[in-house]
């Protein structure tokens, strides 16, 4: 049989748990479906020495503060622990272990289907982040079967890797993270462009209660926004290049006997070849080069902007060609707050109050548009 619902939200992340906490405060009719075991698994299966670059103090959604120091940098497990005591603490309906295959239209509802299971709703909110996949050049094929190959998603701490160098490919803050971890242990190349860092270090006097509030409160949540010009000049750039490091420093590297080296371009003999036409002779390769998007189980005609073609096309995270379906959690979204624990909750609330606002029963879209989350 059929489940019917109101509204179904579509992961059971921070994204979706806050939707399902605004969801509940207009009562209405939700369930909120996830692949993992357990809520918090994306976190929780994430790198063992990860730590969120945000002070715990920004790090609550909507309802709940974070349960940390203010100054302290959580990591990913207390991170997952949270969102697992969150849920529980709002009573959230979440619904483990529900892949979801398909989405498409059933008339003038919206049809989930996940295994031999089914559900409709007059809403949908795909609560997710923009990059799903795990992303490598098509030369990594290439490289000789003795050397061990793991991407970002699968590293967990050194011991997967065998004795021998570790090129990390992507210097982007996961790549420098994670060669800072290897580098006890292995002698350790870090292959890319330099990102850059941001100006501050976020541990220190300066970074805690000038740098940390100026950027999180200012310019990530307010001016950097869809809201106002340079917002919108800035969200083109930031969805196609990686930002700065926040917590490693050059010299951090430097210290740490890691290497700088170019981008890598290609294989030779087995080996993997840097732009300096260098081949380094290494044993194994972490691939920090991100991920890309996947939603071929989406069979709605929501992509194809001119500025982005990989997005869904929509505004503030509505999509005016599909009424009743909403995205949260998206990079930037709204604002450069908007794929952060510290600024999901404002746009849960605007598409929420979307959704509240809607008739029902049709595919109308609400004569005004919601503007108390709009801050």
């Amino acid at each position: 049989m059929t489940q019917q619902y109101g509204t179904i939200v579509i992961g059971g992340g921070q994204a979706g748990l806050a939707t399902g906490y605004y969801l509940q405060k207009h009562d209405q009719d939700f369930v909120i479906l996830d692949a993992s075991e357990r809520i918090g698994d994306a976190w929780r299966n994430r790198w063992d020495s990860l730590r969120v670059f945000t002070e715990a103090r920004y790090n609550g959604l909507p309802g709940m503060s974070f349960p940390a120091p203010p100054h302290s940098f959580p990591t990913k497990d207390e991170v997952a622990g949270y969102l697992e005591t969150y849920a529980a603490r709002f009573d959230l309906p979440v619904e483990l272990g529900v892949h979801v295959d398909e989405l498409d239209r059933n008339g003038e509802r919206f049809l989930v289907t996940a295994g031999d299971r089914q559900f409709e709703a007059e809403n949908v909110v795909v609560a997710m982040a923009s990059y799903q996949v795990p992303k490598v050049p098509d030369f990594a094929n290439q490289l000789a079967d003795d050397i061990v190959q793991l991407h970002s998603i699968d590293y967990r701490n050194p011991k997967q890797l065998q004795d021998g160098g570790v090129l990390v490919v992507g210097a982007g803050n996961s790549g420098a993270e994670i060669s800072m971890d290897v580098a006890d242990t292995h002698p350790t190349w870090l292959s890319g462009r330099d990102v850059g860092t941001v100006p501050y270090r976020p541990d220190s006097w300066f970074g805690r209660y000038i740098g940390e509030p100026f950027v999180m409160r200012v310019l990530f949540h307010q001016l950097f926004t869809t809201g106002n010009p340079i917002g919108r000049r800035l969200r083109p750039k930031m969805l196609s290049q990686t930002g700065p490091v926040v917590r490693v420093r050059p010299q951090d590297l430097a210290a740490a006997g890691i290497e700088r080296v170019p981008r890598t371009v290609g294989v030779r003999d087995g080996r993997p070849m840097v732009g300096d036409d260098r081949v380094l002779d290494v044993a194994n390769v972490i691939w920090c080069t991100g991920f890309r998007p996947d939603c071929s189980w989406l069979h709605l005609p929501v992509f194809g902007g001119e500025a982005t073609p990989k997005e869904p096309v929509h505004d503030r995270g509505v999509i005016p060609d599909e009424p009743g379906l909403y995205f949260v959690g998206l990079f930037f979204l709204y604002g450069l707050t908007s794929s952060l624990l510290a600024g999901i909750g404002r746009d849960a609330q605007y598409v929420v109050e979307h959704i509240a606002s809607r008739p029902r029963g049709t595919r109308s879209m609400p004569k005004s548009m919601p503007v108390s989350a709009g801050k």
